[in-house]
């Protein structure tokens, strides 16, 4: 089937941004000027306008930013198909990250308590009621801030290096079985602490660095607590979902709650096997999600959908590890989109694959960066809850824009990107952007726009980057 023009027109463009790059003999500006030609043939045009009118009162101090109203774009947006929901939930349900199968369903059965102890942060209480509001009315979850209930949750707050003295390559976690960190260092590894040898959940520990910035405190408060209750399993593909490790999206999306609510019906108990939950989804689904139509056989994987190489070649691609080479890095990039395309898949994989590679040929091969940016970003453009991805690929863009001197690409490309951040509650990100915009206005000649782009990126980063702490010049990609 021939490719239609625009996407002709992208591939040209990126041929020749790549000749430019490896004949050319200029200044990056050069190569980044050839490279643009394919930002302009591939990127995805601007979003939907959002205005203050709409927003709704949020826990992002920032003047101007512009929210979507709760249960539409800033949660997911609309749900897949009830054929896609039940496959998804089978995974997410009867598989660990690490791909090791689990042999039955487990949940609390009736109320949960959440209680915060140890060093808790002056805006955690406020946050974590924020999240039960939504748990019950988005997900019909019986759950309440109290040590009162039989089913409990303790989220225990300890100084960062102290967790990562145990677990150095958490930002935070949850553990079965526990009830706060004496509790766990008491009974690490028993199985106790094992999420395979469950039969019922009756208590579960979240733990969470004190001292990190307020938004990570948020994001993970969402994907800890959400995990206590539900899935344990993280899957790349799935867009608009803390249950995906490419850490796009923060807080609890509409597909999450979804998956919640099917978690909690009551047509499942714990103890239930994979065939037993499978011959119950199409009625569940039914009723959860009438529009999503209908589901047919849902068969239980014998095996993730993912195979494990490429998560770990993606793991290995975006570890931040420092004693991890480039070279290394890089050629796991190229593994994991090697993999993407062999299997032809068009969902979250492939783009973060093309994603991460970005981002390590950003400082070797700028022209070549901006090639597997556009594409993914052409990737997640079309994927229902894949703003926030986009959000991320337009601020590497317009990084390099920046490094490339081109302020006037780089200030759409920011502006482009700031509806999809905002609607994923990504303050940092948010900062960043606005950060960016700073320097192309004062490139642009325009400072009294750059101050204002600066006291937003301020405001902005004192939630997503912590007090004193947040992006002092234009981000880097990589």
């Amino acid at each position: 089937m021939p490719l239609p023009p625009p996407v002709m027109t992208c591939l040209h463009a990126l041929r020749r941004a790549r000749a430019h790059g490896r004949h050319g003999s200029g200044p990056l500006v050069g190569v980044l000027a050839a490279a643009m030609l394919a930002l302009a043939a591939c990127a995805p045009g601007p979003g939907p306008a959002i205005t203050r009118a709409e927003s709704p009162a949020d826990e992002i101090p920032a003047p101007g930013m512009g929210l979507v109203p709760q249960a539409d774009a800033a949660r997911g947006g609309t749900l897949a198909s009830n054929r896609q929901l039940a496959a998804d939930f089978m995974e997410l349900t009867f598989f660990l990250e690490t791909g090791r199968p689990l042999p039955r369903l487990t949940r609390f059965e009736g109320p949960v308590g959440v209680v915060l102890t140890g060093a808790v942060p002056p805006g955690a209480p406020a946050e974590l009621s924020r999240l039960i509001a939504r748990l019950r009315a988005e997900a019909g979850l019986d759950i309440a801030v109290t040590a009162s209930a039989t089913n409990r949750i303790t989220v225990d707050f300890l100084p960062k290096a102290r967790m990562q003295a145990l677990v150095p390559n958490a930002a935070c976690f949850v553990v079965p079985g526990v009830t706060g960190w004496a509790d766990y260092t008491r009974h690490r590894g028993s199985p106790r602490t094992d999420w395979t040898a469950l039969q019922v959940r009756r208590s579960a520990s979240v733990f969470i660095p004190a001292d990190a910035p307020p938004q990570e405190i948020r994001d993970c408060l969402h994907e800890e607590i959400g995990q206590a209750l539900g899935p344990l399993n993280d899957l790349f593909h799935l867009p608009g979902s803390v249950f995906n490790d490419d850490n796009f999206t923060g807080v609890l999306s509409a597909f999450d709650m979804a998956i919640l609510r099917i978690t909690h019906a009551p047509e499942l108990a714990s103890g239930m096997g994979a065939d037993a939950v499978a011959a119950r989804l199409p009625a569940i689904l039914a009723r959860i999600n009438p529009r999503g139509g209908t589901v047919g056989t849902v068969r239980a994987a014998a095996r993730p959908g993912t195979p494990p190489e490429f998560s770990q070649a993606i793991a290995q691609a975006m570890g931040n590890s420092p004693r991890a080479a480039t070279g290394a890095r890089l050629a796991a990039a190229r593994r994991a989109v090697a993999m993407a395309q062999a299997q032809g898949w068009a969902d979250g994989r492939a783009g973060f694959a093309h994603f991460a590679h970005g981002r390590l040929l950003a400082e070797s091969d700028p022209a070549a960066a901006v090639a597997a940016f556009v594409t993914a970003g052409r990737i997640y453009a079309a994927l229902p809850g894949g703003q926030a991805a986009l959000a991320h690929v337009d601020l590497q863009l317009a990084a390099l824009a920046l490094r490339a001197g081109d302020a006037g690409a780089a200030l759409r490309l920011a502006d482009r990107a700031l509806p999809g951040a905002a609607a994923a509650r990504n303050a940092a990100l948010m900062a960043s952007l606005h950060l960016i915009r700073a320097t192309a206005h004062d490139r642009l000649g325009a400072p009294e726009a750059a101050r204002q782009a600066r006291l937003d990126s301020a405001s902005l980063a004192r939630y997503g980057f912590g007090a004193g702490t947040g992006p002092r010049g234009p981000v880097r990609p990589g």
